[in-house]
């Protein structure tokens, strides 16, 4: 309901309403395009560009489901296309903090810092296909429906890439856990 209101206000030209829109679910689609992409420049602007063409379009943009699935599924795309045009210039998540997270706590920082860098190197063992799945599903929170409408194939399919990669992502993580 606080979307619809937020759209509402957009709509009628309101920046404070874009502006919370915005702040409300960056950190959470960065964490997701990263998770896609492996690459914080990629997620940053795959981030940058879905606001931008959203604000660009919102006065003719009609809400028909959740504002962050629609928002997670258009930079999922955008993550897509930004990896086809810069496939010689990936960067592992490794290399890279999370700037945007931003966290009170310090032993909750690293805590959370370890955590992400462990699931990371876990995602980045799957095959890109069932990484997708789990990411948009899990972190997304799309249907199968939508993933399968937004990566072009069946809704099968996609339930099939989610149980594949979950399984692997389970035996990937007891493995580390047991070193």
């Amino acid at each position: 309901m606080q979307d619809m209101l937020l759209l509402m206000r957009c709509k009628q030209g309101d920046r404070d309403g874009l502006r919370r829109i915005y702040e409300k679910y960056r950190d959470g689609l960065l964490i997701l395009a990263i998770a896609l992409s492996h690459d914080v420049n990629i997620s940053e602007d795959a981030v940058h560009d879905t606001f931008v063409k959203f604000a660009g379009s919102v006065r003719d943009f009609k809400l028909t489901g959740s504002l962050r699935a629609y928002l997670a599924a258009c930079v999922a795309n955008r993550v897509r296309d930004l990896i086809r045009t810069r496939r010689n210039q990936a960067c592992s998540l490794e290399q890279h903090r999370l700037s945007s997270v931003d966290l009170n706590d310090p032993s909750r920082a690293v805590i959370c810092n370890e955590q992400l860098e462990r699931l990371s190197s876990a995602l980045a063992g799957l095959p890109h296909e069932q990484r997708e799945a789990v990411v948009l599903r899990a972190y997304g929170q799309m249907r199968f429906s939508a993933i399968a409408k937004s990566s072009g194939v069946s809704v099968n399919t996609v339930k099939g890439r989610y149980r594949y990669g979950i399984g692997k992502l389970r035996s990937i993580l007891n493995g580390e856990v047991r070193k």
